[in-house]
């Protein structure tokens, strides 16, 4: 899966649209709110569903707008009879999956489908600077990862940074670790599509800093 790059306020839900598919990031524990945006009629012969994978139901809405919420949903999902709308409370891991708008009776219809994928807050990351030599412009600066073997190390001088190494354990991690330079500031970004932590470090005032992105690079290209 290809990591996507937030910049700006924290978000606890994301979506996008990926080959047709609509796909949908949540934070976990937050509550999932899927629309139906093309137009559903339904009469005697009809059903609406909404299906979680292939084979399990989370809730039905009848002709009569009678609304059924099947075995594991009640008291956790909610499906809305005047727009067809779901909502999933409190997600777990286990709810991420593909979620799809049915109508039944006849040749079936899909008036909505999405990949909900639920993720976890992303850590907090550490940032370090450390003089390199007596010219304190030189600077040696490591984005470190809180809790996870992660971590970029870059040498920067007034005016740019560049990667001296890093340090990838886990391979699998799908969030983007980013270091650049603005002003008198060093700050290091980690996110996913859906939290954002960052840490900052000021430059000494000696320096004749000016404002440049470093070179970046993300996990899972």
């Amino acid at each position: 899966m290809r990591c996507i790059l937030l910049w700006g306020a924290i978000l606890w839900m994301y979506s996008s649209e990926i080959k047709g598919l609509q796909h949908v990031f949540v934070l976990h524990g937050k509550d999932l709110h899927l629309d139906v945006e093309k137009p559903v009629v339904l009469d005697k012969k009809t059903d609406f569903f909404w299906r979680f994978n292939t084979t399990n139901y989370v809730g039905k809405i009848s002709y009569n707008k009678e609304i059924v919420l099947f075995d594991g949903y009640e008291g956790r999902a909610d499906v809305f009879g005047h727009n067809y709308s779901l909502v999933l409370k409190n997600v777990q891991h286990n709810d991420s999956g593909d979620y799809t708008a049915v109508v039944t009776g006849g040749k079936e219809q899909r008036p909505a489908e999405y990949k909900v994928i639920v993720q976890d807050p992303v850590s907090p990351v550490n940032l370090t600077l450390t003089s390199s030599s007596s010219d304190s412009c030189n600077l040696t600066v490591t984005c470190t990862i809180v809790d996870l073997n992660i971590s970029r190390t870059f040498r920067c001088d007034a005016h740019n940074c560049s990667l001296l190494e890093e340090n990838l354990s886990t391979t699998d991690m799908c969030s983007s670790l980013i270091v650049y330079l603005q002003q008198d500031t060093v700050f290091c970004n980690h996110s996913n599509e859906v939290s954002w932590k960052k840490s900052t470090k000021v430059l000494k005032s000696q320096c004749d800093t000016k404002s440049g992105k470093i070179r970046w690079h993300r996990n899972n290209e």
